[in-house]
């Protein structure tokens, strides 16, 4: 909550957050809403050009997995989708 001085008075403003679940949101989801290929996100987290998630090369060297948390992913992107059992409606 933030208090704001306007015309001789206090007024308190109220913001409303998403409720996040640490849900990783799929790079496919975000393709689509961001317009994009996957592959392009994909080479964006790995090289650290994007900051709304995190690539992990795995230990054989030639795998990444993705993991893109809703929290970050709405900080970021200003993109939230509270509907998990049906992420195509976006």
């Amino acid at each position: 909550m933030i208090a704001v001085k306007g015309g001789g008075s206090m007024t308190e403003v109220k913001t409303a957050y998403p409720c996040f679940t640490a849900r990783n949101v799929p790079i496919s989801e975000l393709a689509e809403v961001i317009g994009r290929s996957q592959e392009f996100l994909k080479i964006g987290l790995r090289q650290g050009v994007f900051d709304f998630g995190y690539a992990v090369k795995s230990e054989s060297g030639s795998q990444y997995s993705y993991y893109c948390p809703d929290k970050l992913v709405w900080e970021k992107l200003g993109y939230f989708n509270a509907d998990t059992a049906n992420p195509d409606e976006v």
